[in-house]
């Protein structure tokens, strides 16, 4: 049996690679031409994911920093609330590599931009933008939150704006002030502003590097923008063009930047000043939900962002995407036809997937620019400091 797997990032190699083990020959084709790249990208490597990649046979010793307590501080530098939750922090670039390494180069193939796709009962055939055609017995769309394998079977199922974008970055740790390193570095830290939320933690260094000096601090600032107004005028770089879903750094605009760097000096502790000042190339970061009601089309399946995209404050998202291969691989076994298989996977995994992200949303709640009633609600549960240390990237709520 051959699968195409569109998309070469996570959710992809998660699945190429499942498959491969389960016997599938598997193609993965990804539209950029060049190495992706994670860019600011820092990741909480859930428990869920570590046993993935494990049953995979990957190794996953050294697979990030760890650490094993929060805190938060408030807008005068104190320590107001401390809590213990022991886990494995890594960048985008350490996961991504190692399931890289491990998938077939000869089987990787780089600038290939789906242009759509064509099924019946016994076969599925990829269509790509340099003219190539791929027949397989199935297709799987791993391609994000641009999928277009989603754009075709769901055209009407789009990225809904949350409310409020981040400000991201990494940080070298050898440029830390001595005792900002002592008091944060070694932790994930919080801080608070009024309607916002400030938070950095310790990740990997280039090239995987673990060694105390060599690592970076992994910086993300929660802010709200009102998508009609602040957030177009985010999105808008210095020749007016206003781009659609994200900016990439280097177009951001000066100004943008200079009212960010004001406005941290105003609002937040001494100690993550400090780390803003550090920023040289800020990552600005809207945040969108996205939600499909299918996942399974025929011969045809979509996983990871290409079907449901939560708000990052659950953590979930590499996470989501692993049992989102694994579960596909158990449906086709399971079954023994592909078309079967894939309802069975579809089954197992949605309710989880909107679970995730209704968890999402209501942890995310408080930083919107607008909210209902409704959200107004969830805010009030979910914006005290004791529940932001508590939820914040634990998966404990699926298992209640």
């Amino acid at each position: 049996m051959r699968a195409v797997v569109i998309g070469g990032s996570m959710s992809g190699l998660l699945s190429a690679l499942l498959l491969r083990r389960a016997g599938w020959d598997v193609d993965v084709y990804e539209r950029v031409d060049s190495e992706l790249s994670g860019r600011g990208a820092g990741i909480v490597a859930q428990q869920e994911l570590i046993g993935r990649l494990r049953n995979i046979g990957l190794a996953t010793d050294d697979l990030g920093v760890h650490i094993t307590t929060r805190k938060i501080l408030d807008a005068q530098g104190r320590l107001t609330h401390q809590y213990e939750c022991p886990q494995v922090l890594t960048a985008w670039e350490r996961v991504y590599r190692l399931l890289r390494d491990a998938f077939p180069r000869e089987h990787y193939h780089r600038g290939h931009g789906l242009a759509g796709f064509e099924q019946d009962e016994n076969k599925v055939v990829a269509r790509f933008s340099n003219g190539k055609k791929i027949s397989a017995d199935m297709l799987v769309g791993a391609d994000g939150i641009r999928s277009t394998v989603r754009q075709q079977c769901l055209p009407h199922v789009l990225p809904q704006y949350a409310g409020y974008s981040a400000w991201r970055a990494l940080i070298a740790e050898s440029a830390f002030p001595p005792a900002v390193h002592r008091e944060l570095f070694e932790y994930m830290s919080f801080g608070l502003p009024p309607g916002e939320q400030f938070l950095g933690y310790p990740v990997a260094g280039p090239d995987n590097d673990l060694r105390p000096g060599h690592r970076r601090f992994n910086v993300v600032w929660y802010r709200p923008a009102e998508e009609k107004t602040k957030l177009q005028w985010l999105l808008t770089d210095e020749s007016g063009v206003t781009h659609a879903i994200s900016i990439p750094p280097p177009l951001i605009r000066r100004d943008a930047i200079v009212e960010m760097r004001a406005d941290a000096e105003r609002l937040l502790a001494p100690q993550f000043r400090e780390i803003v000042r550090l920023i040289a190339e800020p990552i600005l970061q809207p945040i969108y939900d996205l939600e499909s009601p299918q996942m399974a089309f025929g011969r045809v399946a979509i996983v990871g962002d290409a079907a449901f995209v939560a708000r990052p404050h659950v953590a979930a998202g590499v996470s989501k995407a692993a049992d989102d291969a694994a579960a596909l691989v158990e449906g086709l076994r399971a079954e023994g036809d592909v078309a079967a298989g894939l309802r069975r996977f579809a089954a197992a995994r949605l309710d989880e997937n909107y679970r995730i992200i209704e968890r999402a949303r209501h942890l995310g709640a408080y930083l919107q620019a607008t909210r209902t009633e409704a959200e107004q609600a969830r805010a009030g549960r979910h914006a005290t400091d004791d529940a932001v240390l508590s939820e914040t990237a634990v998966l404990d709520f699926l298992y209640e």
